[in-house]
C-alpha cells in the first residue's frame, strides 16, 4: 500500500500563509494523491489558535472536498497536533467521563463521529474518500510510525513559547519530562496548555502573542531569522531589513540590548526549573534540538528502531546535504520529517526551494524501503507562494 503523508497545513491562518487554500497550489498535492492508495494528514491540519473554529473550518472545506474527490473511495486518515488539538479533545474528555479509561497507546483508530463533531463534518466534506482518525499517531506499516510530533516540545532545549508553556505545566503538576514513559504522560502536560489557547481563540481572533506574529518578530530581533540551516542555505533577513529602512540606529540598539539580555533570561528560566534550555536559537540548533527531542519521545514511547515520520517543526528531512547521523534517535528510531504547507518568510532563502523550510512537502511510504521525502513546490517562486493580499 502506497501512503502519502502530509503535515502542518494550518488551514485558516490569519495571514493567508496556508498554501492549500489556493487552488493553483492545491493542484500539486492533488496530482500526487492520484498515485497513492491512502493519504495521512499528520496534524496541525487546521489553525485553531488564530480565531474561532468556524473560520478555520470555512477555509478547510474546499480543500477537503477536492481531496475527497481526488481519493475517490480510497482512505484518508486524520490526526491532530498542538494547533488543532481541539479536534480530538472531545474524545479525550469523554473516554474517562464515567469509568477509569484504559491507558492511551501510541495508536487509537477511531471513526470521525466518535471523536468530535468537527471531525465528523470534515469526513462528510471529504466524501467519497473513506475517512478515519488516528491519535496520537498510527503504524503506517510494521516498521513505520507516523505522528504529529508535538510531544517533542517537552524535551526541546530551544526556549520557544510552546516549550516554556509545557515546562511550566510540567513543574506545576510535578511531572518532569525526564520521567515520561507513555502517551498519557505527554497528554497530561500538553492538553491543559492546548485547551487554554483553544479557549482564548474560540470566540475572537487572537493577538500577536498567541497567533505567532510576536514570536516571529522576536526571532528576527534575536538573529534567529538568519537564513542558514547548515544545509547549503545562505542569506540573511537583516540585509532586507536594512534595505527597507528598518535597520535604523534605534532598531539596532534595541536588538543589541535584546540579544545581550537573552542568555541572562534563559539562565533565569533554567534556575526557575523550566529547563534545560539553551540560549542558542540559530536555525542549525533549532534543527538539531528538534531531532534530539523527537528521538527522545520515540525512545520513551518504545518505538525502537522504527522509522518515525513526524511534522511540527516544519523542517523537512533528511535531505541529501544533511548530516544523516542527526536523524537517528537515541533509542534507534530513524527520523523523517514531512515538512509543511505554510509560507513562513523568516525561515526561507531568497533562492526558491533552497531552504529546508520551503513549503509544499510530503513523505511517501511504499510497502518496503525507507520513507521518501518529496518536495512538490520546489520549482515555485516567492511570488508564486507568498500570501495574496485581500
Amino acid at each position: 500500500m502506497r501512503t502519502l503523508i502530509v503535515s502542518d497545513l494550518h488551514l485558516g491562518t490569519l495571514s493567508g500563509a496556508d498554501l492549500l487554500r489556493r487552488p493553483e497550489l492545491r493542484s500539486a498535492l492533488l496530482d500526487a494523491v492520484a498515485a497513492v492508495d491512502r493519504v495521512v494528514l499528520l496534524g496541525d491540519v487546521l489553525e485553531l489558535r488564530h480565531g474561532p473554529m468556524r473560520d478555520a473550518m470555512s477555509a478547510a472545506r474546499p480543500v477537503f472536498a477536492d481531496l475527497g474527490k481526488a481519493l475517490a473511495g480510497r482512505e484518508l486518515i486524520l490526526t491532530a497536533g498542538n494547533h488543532d488539538h481541539a479536534l480530538v479533545e472531545p474524545w479525550l474528555a469523554l473516554r474517562g467521563e464515567e469509568d477509569e479509561p484504559p491507558p492511551l497507546g501510541v495508536e487509537q483508530l477511531l471513526e470521525p463521529a466518535q471523536v468530535s463533531p468537527a471531525f465528523a463534518r470534515i469526513a462528510d466534506w471529504a466524501a467519497p474518500a473513506r475517512v478515519s482518525v488516528a491519535y496520537p499517531g498510527l503504524w503506517v506499516r510494521p516498521d513505520v510510525y507516523a505522528c504529529h510530533g508535538h510531544y517533542l516540545d517537552c524535551h526541546l532545549t530551544v526556549p520557544t513559547l510552546e516549550r516554556l508553556s509545557v515546562g511550566a505545566m510540567s513543574r506545576l503538576l510535578g511531572r518532569p519530562a525526564q520521567k515520561f514513559s507513555s502517551v498519557g504522560d505527554y497528554e497530561a502536560i500538553g492538553a491543559p496548555v492546548f485547551a487554554w489557547r483553544d479557549a482564548v481563540a474560540r470566540d475572537v481572533r487572537t493577538g500577536d502573542a498567541l497567533n505567532g506574529i510576536a514570536t516571529v518578530a522576536a526571532w528576527r530581533a534575536l538573529g534567529g531569522g538568519a537564513r542558514t540551516d547548515g544545509a547549503g542555505a545562505g542569506g540573511d533577513l537583516r540585509g532586507r531589513e536594512d534595505a527597507t529602512g528598518l535597520g535604523s540606529t534605534v532598531l539596532k540598539l534595541r536588538r543589541r540590548a535584546l540579544v545581550g539580555a537573552f542568555p541572562v533570561a534563559v539562565a533565569a528560566l533554567n534556575r526557575a526549573g523550566l529547563g534545560p534550555l539553551r540560549a542558542d536559537i540559530s536555525p542549525t540548533e533549532l534543527r538539531r534540538a528538534g531531532l534530539r527531542a523527537m528521538g527522545e519521545v520515540a525512545a520513551r514511547l518504545g518505538l525502537g528502531d522504527a522509522y518515525v515520520v513526524f511534522g511540527h517543526t516544519h523542517r523537512v528531512g533528511p535531505l541529501p546535504a544533511d548530516e544523516q547521523s542527526e536523524w537517528h534517535g537515541s533509542g534507534g528510531a530513524r527520523l523523517v520529517n514531512a515538512g509543511n504547507w505554510t509560507y513562513s518568510e523568516v525561515f526561507l532563502t531568497a533562492t526558491p526551494g533552497q531552504s529546508p523550510y520551503w513549503p509544499g512537502t510530503c513523505v511517501v511510504v511504499e510497502d518496503s524501503g525507507p520513507p521518501l521525502v518529496k518536495r512538490l513546490l520546489q520549482d515555485r517562486t516567492h511570488a508564486d507562494i507568498s500570501p495574496v493580499a485581500d
